[in-house]
């Protein structure tokens, strides 16, 4: 194997095996606390060196680099291990990284007293290990692995809080929502590798379908990409992951879990464009999600709610980029995404060590006292919604216009797809700005209100004498302020890459532009932040969401779905459930036990039998002859 090939198989591999040694760490505080953050750090900082390097390495040879090796046969299937990847490919690993380092040094302090650091830290390079492998595995058998190893570590990573009693019940779901898509998953990649005969990605891509099996097993992929980058109808399990540790949200909301879904229709989208159906059923998911995160933001008291539906919304732009046939576009926006939702997590996170709850309702005039995390929220909101020249204002330009131009057809996906992710993304835009706006209006300004922990809304982390929440809120320590304010510059300043005539080119970029066709963003984005604006200072105090009116209980509570989940799906399986293992105790088991009684029985019979007395046997035996003699005598009169 060549020396770029090492180094390929050690961008994903350093951080895994750091992380399987970090289990080995006992759980406490002192040395395995110290040699836990060690190796955690250790293994980020490496493969963001890694990343940089093989990316440097690519763009001087303008072409992807790849490595393969044969691992075993099953008839005419060829399954082989490898690693592929191009500039596009390492930008997202440089992103993944960089997440991922800035998680690991915020980590140390955020979680300062949590007995259980040791195993948290590992899990985290395991996570990110495993994403590094979903991005640069040449084949689909690698790329499988890296998707389950992520579901495993999401499950325990969200669960990690044991003390509060909403976590475990939040990582079971997540685990077992995208585990029904992970079935859909699977079974795609199968029917991809048994008709191209391997699992090699460069051959699957080049291979020739039928036009059947190729839309049945994008259809299949579709479910597992809905499942891990929480798409409607699986979208659900990703609010409710707001249970897990603040660091964990920005890891799998902003760079790893929820954009691996979007990174792997980039991977194949080549086999997408011979499929309008399967590109029709993505902009038809996306669009939902884009409008449903949206609207179910506006509603949250939750401050890591507002941002985790934010999250569904923003993916839903990705997948409705994809959809519309622009690639680029979406991959620009998970980049500049990345960015900007990482620095908002960590953030929310340096804000809820300030005054103890999650709650907006229990937040306000943090702006003089938290100087620092203010400016972070006013780049991170101002990106999320669209505000140029922040990086989100250039990602979100390149999806709106590959939807108008998708509009025009000509495109693998039909007009009318193109059309309704246009209309859907246009209308978020005025959303997101409105939301964004009363986050930070209710968060940063009006009255200060008393702060302390108070109950479940304390994080762990931070419950302890030495953090309790002081008469004024501060700025975080150290080791959480600089991951932010470094956060704080690509959320900014990313989206001006796309200016750069080499990044234009790895991710095969539009020429950026501000045409007329920007202008009705600009508006929406302008209508949203001001009406929320005018509505905090019309009645000052009182929470613009009361604007809703009835529409508030409806939005707040994700539009029911978990409801109608329950009802046409959890309900339906328990009973199901039920029923089997009834059939199971009480016919199966039943039918096992009574045939062991009758044995049983039978054999206690034939043991007396033979422990008759000699004059008794003698009467039977004789009795036994007369009876034969008449069934003989029958025979022969017959």
């Amino acid at each position: 194997m060549t020396a770029t090939g090492v180094f390929g198989a050690l961008l994903p591999g350093v951080p895994l095996l750091l992380g399987l040694l970090g289990l080995l760490l006992p759980p406490g505080d002192g040395g395995p606390r110290r040699a836990a953050a060690a190796l955690g750090i250790a293994g980020a900082a490496f493969a963001l060196a890694d990343a940089i390097a093989l990316l440097a390495v690519v763009t001087s040879r303008s072409e992807p680099l790849a490595a393969s090796t044969h691992w075993v046969s099953f008839g005419d299937i060829e399954m082989v291990l490898g690693f592929s990847a191009g500039a596009a490919a390492l930008y997202v690993a440089l992103a993944v990284c960089t997440v991922a380092l800035c998680v690991q040094v915020y980590s140390v302090t955020y979680l300062h007293d949590d007995s259980r650091y040791a195993p948290y830290a590992a899990q985290v390079s395991l996570f990110t290990g495993a994403m590094l492998l979903v991005v640069t595995s040449g084949d689909l058998i690698g790329l499988l692995i890296g998707w389950e190893v992520m579901g495993a570590c999401s499950y325990l990573l969200i669960g990690h809080d044991r003390r509060l009693p909403e976590a475990p019940a939040a990582a079971m779901k997540a685990f077992l929502v995208t585990r029904v898509g992970d079935v859909g998953f699977l079974l795609g990649i199968a029917l991809l590798i048994a008709d191209s005969g391997t699992s090699r990605l460069s051959a699957v891509l080049a291979h020739d379908y039928s036009s059947a099996t190729l839309t049945a097993a994008l259809l299949l992929l579709l479910a597992g990409v809905a499942g891990k980058s929480a798409q409607f109808p699986l979208h659900t399990w990703l609010p409710d992951a707001m249970a897990g540790p603040t660091p964990i949200s920005a890891l799998i909301h902003a760079a790893t879990m929820v954009a691996a879904g979007v990174y792997v229709v980039f991977r194949t989208f080549p086999l997408f464009q011979r499929s309008p159906a399967a590109l029709a059923v993505l902009a038809v998911m996306a669009s939902i999600t884009i409008l449903l995160g949206a609207l179910s933001a506006t509603a949250q008291d939750d401050l890591k709610r507002v941002l985790a539906w934010s999250t569904v919304s923003q993916i839903g732009y990705m997948t409705g980029a994809l959809a519309v046939g622009s690639p680029a576009a979406a991959l620009f926006h998970l980049l500049t995404h990345a960015a900007f939702k990482a620095l908002l997590f960590l953030a929310a996170g340096a804000v809820i060590h300030a005054v103890g709850t999650n709650y907006l309702s229990r937040m306000g005039g943090l702006r003089e006292h938290m100087p620092v995390t203010f400016w972070s929220f006013v780049i991170g909101l101002g990106a999320l919604a669209g505000l140029p020249p922040l990086a989100g204002f250039w990602s979100k330009e390149n999806v709106l216009t590959a939807a108008a131009h998708a509009t025009d057809g000509g495109t693998a996906v039909p007009a009318w797809a193109a059309w309704v992710v246009w209309v859907a993304a246009l209308l978020a835009v005025g959303v997101t700005a409105w939301y964004s706006t009363r986050l930070l209006l209710r968060a940063f300004f009006g009255p200060s209100r008393s702060y302390g922990p108070d109950g479940p809304d304390w994080e762990v982390g931070f419950d302890d004498a030495r953090y309790r929440t002081p008469a004024v809120p501060h700025d975080p320590p150290a080791l959480m302020r600089w991951p932010i304010v470094l956060l704080a510059i690509p959320a900014a300043l990313l989206g001006l890459a796309a200016f750069a005539p080499g990044f234009r080119h790895a991710l095969e970029l539009d020429d950026p532009h501000l045409g007329v066709a920007i202008l009705l963003p600009l508006l929406l984005l302008a209508a949203g932040a001001g009406t929320a604006w005018w509505l905090w200072w019309a009645v000052p105090g009182v929470d613009p969401v009361l604007a809703l009116g009835r529409a508030r209980p409806l939005f707040a509570a994700g539009f029911h779905l978990d409801r109608v989940q329950s009802v046409l799906v959890v309900r339906p399986v328990r009973a199901l459930a039920r029923l089997v293992t009834t059939v199971d105790e009480r016919v199966v088991d039943a039918a096992v036990e009574g045939t062991g009684t009758v044995t049983r029985g039978l054999g206690g019979v034939l043991a007396r039998a033979h422990r008759i007395a000699l004059p008794g046997a003698a009467v039977l035996v004789l009795f036994g002859a007369l009876v034969l003699g008449i069934v003989a005598w029958l025979g022969a009169v017959a």
